[in-house]
């Protein structure tokens, strides 16, 4: 499934073999919550940035349309039209993000829909049996997402009830995978390291769930309010336990220079819906930092975003007319800063895959860990 070909340090470069193809990393994956990626965007777009995974949401997507109709339409790969990999959100950290009301047993969360106050379970089958009517290439584990910062032994007790749900979510798959109406028979687990900043409760954690061999495991619960550098710390804390013949997937993160920074700390797999939300705000990414296409600078600029940048927004379209898009509230000047973002970041990942096969990945860090996060 995971073939690492080689390392620079601790930058991995690898292969991921799925039931819907292969993907390279680093990868970034590209974020449609529910099913489509927020600014216009279609599956046949996301071909033409070079997307290798789309990541969509079990929670978004059991509220709507619902995961049965889903099924019934075929699965999300046809549901959406998208031939390659799909990753799913078990919907834990929306339940803990959105959800107003709820509560934590044993057996799982009760909450309420934070569209029409429904009240709604999730345990970890139920999780399991949402991501099989999907269909997606990956599902992803249950678990509880905690906040930052949380008391040692809430956070305790909360990673040790994860990794009970694990086991269950792990039970679960294997029985939905025999079933003879399971749309992806192949569907594979990644499960979800804890343990909010605390070191031991993260190590001891990940040497509990990496018994269970699943088929990757991710970092979960950063970016959610730790500073940047309590983030990198807890990456270096537990990498050195994760399996080194598994995908390692660090979750919800982040900037360009996020990406880099655990790139070099030994991530494999990134997601996050900044590239998008950004764009439709007008800030967009390029190789010689941030922009903000709203700035009066660009009134009567020529150039396009990025003139180191082939995506279709840089070859067709102006930073003057990008900014007079914005400014007069069109619809197109979200679809061209997103497309152009996420090309971005799917280059980025690629030029970090090419700077490890050619032992140059500590140049491109140097380059532009820094220079990514400054704004022009």
């Amino acid at each position: 499934m995971f073939t690492l070909i080689k390392k620079n340090n601790r930058a991995r470069r690898g292969v991921v073999e799925t039931v819907h193809g292969s993907f390279q990393t680093p990868c970034f994956m590209n974020v449609g919550t529910s099913a489509a990626v927020k600014g216009g965007i279609s599956s046949l777009d996301l071909k033409e940035y070079g997307t290798q995974v789309e990541l969509c949401n079990t929670y978004h997507l059991h509220l709507r349309p619902g995961d049965k109709i889903i099924k019934t339409m075929g699965g999300l790969h046809r549901f959406m039209n998208w031939d390659r990999p799909i990753l799913t959100d078990s919907g834990g950290f929306q339940v803990f993000s959105l959800a107003k009301l709820r509560k934590i047993r044993e057996e799982g969360v009760y909450f309420s829909s934070h569209i029409d106050g429904k009240r709604i379970f999730m345990g970890p089958e139920e999780s399991m049996q949402i991501q099989s009517n999907l269909g997606s290439t990956i599902a992803m584990a249950f678990d509880e997402c905690i906040e930052n910062p949380s008391p040692y032994e809430y956070v305790k007790n909360s990673v040790e009830r994860t990794t009970r749900w694990l086991v269950r979510c792990k039970d679960e798959m294997q029985r939905l995978n025999s079933l003879p109406d399971t749309i992806n028979k192949n569907q594979m687990l990644f499960g979800i390291n804890q343990g909010s900043t605390f070191e031991d409760l993260r190590i001891k954690h990940m040497q509990d769930i990496s018994q269970l061999d699943l088929d990757g495991y991710a970092i979960g619960g950063l970016a959610v309010g730790e500073s940047t550098e309590e983030m990198y710390r807890i990456i270096e804390t537990v990498e050195p336990y994760m399996p080194e013949n598994k995908p390692r997937y660090l979750m919800g993160v982040g900037t360009p220079s996020n990406i880099i920074e655990a790139v070099a700390r030994g991530v494999d797999m990134f997601d996050c819906v900044m590239p998008s939300r950004n764009a439709r705000h007008a800030t967009v990414f390029t190789w010689n930092g941030i922009m903000h296409m709203n700035n009066k600078c660009y009134e009567t600029d020529p150039r396009p975003i990025d003139e180191e940048c082939d995506c279709p927004t840089c070859r067709n379209f102006s930073r003057s007319y990008i900014r007079h898009l914005f400014k007069s509230g069109e619809q197109l000047a979200g679809r061209l800063a997103v497309q152009h973002n996420l090309y971005f970041y799917n280059k980025l990942t690629e030029g970090i895959r090419t700077s490890i096969e050619e032992d140059s990945f500590e140049d491109f860090r140097k380059k532009y860990s820094v220079r990514l996060s400054e704004r022009i």
